[in-house]
């Protein structure tokens, strides 16, 4: 009797996730035809709380696309990997106290804020490099356009993602 019980409780999580994941992909299947645009398949998954890097989201891309890619993504196809992906809860966000490190490490002068210039070097030139646009949409939520800075310490707080 306890096992059918954990076993409905596991079938009415599946039953949770499966939906967030079809309610997420519905928000872009514009033709209402259970597919959408290969495009959009990382903004769905940064929806459902997942924070993979470029080349992660291109393997999952490679799971889910057609043998001859047609670039559209079907639902049947995202549905069973993306709930392995958050059964498994990987691509978890930076939590907050990491994200701080980072900032401080960034801020040789410990003042508390990087300069527009200083972010833009770091994001452009270290590590998996921003695109222009990814860099304008980063600038417009984290600079300050009085000082043209940001501090760091308030953007982090805007970027946390609750994990609830």
């Amino acid at each position: 009797m306890a096992e059918e019980k954990e076993g409905a409780a596991a079938e009415a999580v599946i039953a949770d996730i499966q939906k967030k994941i079809t309610d997420a992909f519905e928000v872009f299947d514009h033709e209402c035809n259970k597919t959408v645009d290969v495009r959009e398949i990382g903004t769905i998954i940064r929806s459902l709380g997942c924070c993979p890097s470029e080349g992660e989201l291109h393997d999952l891309l490679a799971e889910v696309e057609e043998e001859e890619p047609t670039g559209y993504i079907r639902l049947e196809k995202f549905l069973p990997m993306m709930t392995k992906v958050l059964m498994e809860r990987r691509y978890r966000p930076i939590p907050e106290d990491v994200l701080l490190r980072a900032f401080e490490v960034l801020d040789a002068n410990k003042c508390g804020h990087l300069t527009k210039e200083e972010l833009v070097k770091y994001m452009t030139e270290e590590g998996e490099p921003f695109t222009q646009e990814e860099m304008e949409e980063m600038l417009s939520a984290a600079v300050d356009p009085e000082t043209n800075t940001v501090r760091y310490r308030d953007y982090i707080t805007m970027m946390v993602v609750d994990e609830n």
